[in-house]
């Protein structure tokens, strides 16, 4: 089949891109937003050896994604003993969580950038016996330079928003020429499944969603209990992986209750803890008492904003705070995973704008777990309602809990179809075209 024209110009534009490659790498890496010691894995140069025996690539482009499919490899690293699983991502958060969190007989290695000599080069190394991408994360060349080494290639916990099927649906060979790589392609929900088949999409299932069967986050029960000392009989609430623009609302919304709460603490955890600098400049302009967790400081009498800027303790604050509203949703970014506080006891309050999670918070909502928000001032309203009543509260977060344990069940049925697509043997003792 004939390469349709915008993956050869894509092709061609990556290729004619790699020279800069280094030198945008060099500024990202000068911006935080890469590892400088490892910036050869994002051009195919691999850090580690390539073990011996079946090696499973999963990829999952930032944190969301690549927590989502722990429990995963934990089916599948316990059904095979021959197995070792590569984990890429993309983002610095992930890495430094994943770093944390990987079992025995996993990898991780950053994603190559997408140009054919990078994805060549990842390949010829890692060799994998099965390629799965998690979500929505395509990247054509890998995909394709993947499939000329007939690597089986499954997408896990497919996602397809209204928006990307009809810019799909305005390449449609593209569409089809990327998804028919695909052996099975895994859905996360019945919308998606019905888009990827509205692409011409084959070997379409619905096993359900991985983010549903993740674990509770961890946490340090010291850590937690030095929190409840500083916080004890403080009305609080979380404002949980904001992103720009969120936090100021936060702020303000802190000051239009502190009257009515002089005691009132709220905690924001950014998505992006590198922006915390900014955050802080910004709250504290607006006359807030700004305590940061990054520079080892609890909370004090006088804190108005405990900004949690660190890494891995959304576990901690989750238990902490008995309200929790997820970030992402006052904006149009598509909100985050209220799965994580409802599993944790925690009542949720999200913005209007939770596209990526439809389902999840429809039942949420649904089962009496959650409130929907529509801007700032109903956010503090509804907060104000719900910080003078504490039973409330209490009957929401056992709902949130409640819903949280009716789903799962999607990790186990994925393991099943991604093992059956394994084939017999090492890509290592089988030539490559």
């Amino acid at each position: 089949m004939t390469t349709p024209f915008p993956l050869r110009l894509y092709s061609a534009a990556a290729t004619a891109l790699r020279p800069a490659a280094p030198l945008l790498l060099a500024r990202r890496a000068a911006r935080g937003k890469e590892d400088s010691t490892r910036i050869g894995e994002r051009r195919g140069r691999a850090s580690a050896k390539r073990p011996e025996g079946t090696l499973l690539w999963l990829h999952g482009a930032s944190v969301g994604e690549s927590l989502s499919i722990l429990p995963l490899i934990d089916i599948l690293l316990a059904s095979r003993a021959d197995l070792t699983i590569l984990v890429t991502s993309g983002t610095l958060t992930s890495a430094q969580l994943l770093a944390e969190r990987l079992p025995e007989r996993a990898i991780h290695q950053f994603v190559p950038l997408d140009a054919p000599a990078y994805a060549r080069r990842f390949l010829d190394h890692w060799k994998p016996d099965l390629a799965a991408f998690v979500e929505s994360e395509l990247w054509p060349n890998l995909i394709r330079e993947a499939a000329k080494r007939d690597i089986p290639l499954a997408l896990v916990n497919g996602r397809l928003s209204q928006k990307s099927l009809e810019g799909w649906q305005r390449a449609p060979q593209s569409a089809e020429t990327l998804l028919g790589a695909f052996a099975a392609i895994m859905a996360q929900d019945e919308k998606s499944e019905e888009r990827f088949a509205a692409l011409g999409a084959g070997n379409v299932t619905q096993p359900g969603n991985l983010k549903f069967d993740a674990q509770p986050l961890p946490f340090d029960e010291k850590k937690l209990e030095k929190l409840q000392e500083a916080t004890r009989e403080r009305p609080l609430w979380l404002a949980s992986s904001t992103h720009e623009d969120e936090e100021l609302q936060a702020g303000q919304t802190h000051l239009d209750l502190k009257a009515a709460f002089p005691d009132l603490l709220t905690i924001i955890a950014p998505r992006h803890p590198a922006r915390a600098h900014e955050i802080r400049a910004q709250l504290e302009a607006l006359g807030l008492s700004v305590a940061q967790r990054s520079l080892e400081r609890l909370p004090r009498e006088e804190t108005d904003i405990y900004l949690a800027d660190t890494m891995g303790e959304l576990g901690l604050f989750y238990r902490l705070c008995p309200l929790v509203f997820m970030g992402g949703s006052l904006i149009p970014h598509g909100g985050h995973n209220p799965l994580e506080p409802a599993r944790l006891g925690a009542a949720l309050l999200f913005g209007p704008h939770m596209f990526n999670f439809t389902v999840l918070a429809g039942h949420l909502l649904a089962q009496g777990g959650a409130l929907e928000v529509q801007d700032r001032t109903a956010l503090t309203e509804t907060l104000g309602n719900l910080l003078q009543a504490p039973d409330e509260v209490g009957a929401r977060a056992e709902q949130a809990h409640n819903a949280a344990s009716l789903l799962g069940g999607a990790s186990m049925r994925v393991a099943h179809q991604l093992l059956a697509l394994m084939p017999e043997g090492s890509a290592r003792e089988r030539p490559h075209a």
